[in-house]
């Protein structure tokens, strides 16, 4: 694991590793499930342990990390709750920008819609994770943007920091990467034409696709931890 600690002068010791920790686990560079163990980490970011002891603090507080008794801090695995409420909100406010971008959308809008859909296409190709995942990003922000409502851009953005992990999660499965191509061509071609009743539609089924894929691998991952418990048992 590598952290890119970058100092800043302007901002507290313990807010910079705060910042540098929750970058690493919403990418995934930090795994769910993965130990913060104070000694390691201050060596790795050249600092003391008395900033990392606050930033995994407020992590906990944002809820990237458990404090389990007898291991200490780790980072927060996806659950299936946390997953489902945050993709609730989420598919609400994607309906709602998808339909209004039907009816606002510019000229400029458009291009810049077609231009990320052919972007994201491009990335797929490349298997590179991190590079589709910010092509995906862009995708959608074209869509809010075309609503031309800063209320609900701003309330997007917050809501992708949080639901980072889980986007990074379905990109992972490449199996998906032919669907989603084809997910984000029809939701493109739906918006180009105003059809606000197709996107809708097009959107809710979009978006619970990729809670079906995460909750799916999260099965995977509580199964496979579970076996691995009972060879320890046996070992």
């Amino acid at each position: 694991m590598e952290l890119n600690f970058d100092a800043n002068e302007y901002l507290p010791l313990r807010d910079v590793v705060f910042q540098t920790l929750r970058q690493a686990i919403i990418t995934g560079e930090i795994a769910p499930g993965e130990r913060l163990m104070e000694i390691p980490l201050s060596k790795q970011l050249g600092v003391s342990r008395t900033p990392v002891r606050e930033a995994i603090r407020m992590l906990e507080l944002e809820g990237l990390v458990d404090m389990v008794p007898r291991r200490g801090a780790e980072v927060a695995r996806i659950t299936e709750k946390d997953l489902k409420d945050a993709l609730e909100v989420r598919c609400a406010l994607e309906e709602l920008a998808a339909t209004l971008a039907c009816e606002r959308i510019t000229p400029e809008g458009r291009e810049r819609l077609k231009a990320a859909c052919i972007a994201f296409r491009e990335a797929i190709s490349t298997k590179h994770v991190p590079s589709i995942v910010d092509c995906d990003i862009a995708f959608h922000d074209a869509i809010f943007a075309a609503t031309g409502n800063q209320r609900l851009i701003t309330l997007a953005h917050n809501l992708w920091e949080q639901v980072y992990r889980y986007r990074v999660e379905y990109v992972k499965d490449f199996s998906y990467h032919d669907v989603l191509v084809q997910e984000h061509d029809d939701i493109t071609n739906a918006i180009l034409l105003r059809d606000a009743e197709k996107v809708r539609m097009l959107m809710r089924k979009h978006i619970y696709n990729q809670e079906a894929i995460v909750i799916a691998n999260v099965h995977k991952k509580e199964k496979a931890a579970k076996a691995g418990e009972q060879e320890d048992i046996y070992d």
